[in-house]
C-alpha cells in the first residue's frame, strides 16, 4: 500500500493520477465499510481510493467508541492488503491532512480531526512507502 497525504488542495489526487494512470478510483462514503473496496480490485490494476474524511463523518455523531471504529477500519485494512496482495493490486490511499490547523470548538469535529489522524497513523503503518504532498511537492516520509 501506498499512502499520500497533505492538506486540501495540495496537489494529491494529480500527483497519483500521474504515477498511476490507469488506476480505478474509489471513493468512501459515509456509512459504508472499507472493506468493500474489495469487489471492485481488478488483477494488476491499481485501486485508489480517496475521500477518508466524508467518510469519517458518519462515526462523529455515532453512539460507537473511537476505539471500535478504529479495530473495524484496521481489521478493513488488513483484508484490502491482502485482497490487493493476492490480486497484484497497488492499493493507494488518498487522505487529507487535518492536524495542523485550530483545533475547533465543537467536540464532534475535535472527535472527526482524532479520528481522521488515527486512520493516517493506521495507513501509514501498513504502508509500503507514505508521500507527502505540499504545493504539488512531493517528500517521501520514512517509518
Amino acid at each position: 500500500m501506498q499512502v499520500f497525504i497533505g492538506g486540501a488542495c495540495s496537489g494529491k489526487r494529480s500527483v497519483v493520477k500521474k504515477r498511476f494512470p490507469s488506476a480505478v478510483w474509489w471513493r468512501l462514503s459515509p456509512g459504508q465499510r472499507l472493506r468493500e473496496c474489495v469487489g471492485i480490485m481488478l488483477p494488476g490494476t491499481p485501486l485508489v481510493v480517496h475521500g477518508v474524511l466524508g467518510w469519517l463523518t458518519a462515526t462523529i455523531e455515532s453512539d460507537v467508541g473511537s476505539d471500535d471504529w478504529r479495530a473495524q477500519w484496521c481489521d478493513d485494512l488488513n483484508e484490502l492488503q491482502q485482497s490487493a496482495q493476492a490480486n497484484h493490486v497497488t492499493l493507494v490511499m488518498i487522505v487529507k491532512e487535518v492536524g495542523r490547523g485550530i483545533v475547533p470548538m465543537e467536540r464532534q469535529q475535535r472527535r472527526l480531526r482524532d479520528l481522521n489522524g488515527w486512520f493516517c497513523q493506521d495507513a501509514a503503518e501498513r504502508a509500503e512507502h507514505v508521500w507527502y504532498v505540499r504545493h504539488g511537492l512531493v517528500q517521501v516520509l520514512n517509518k
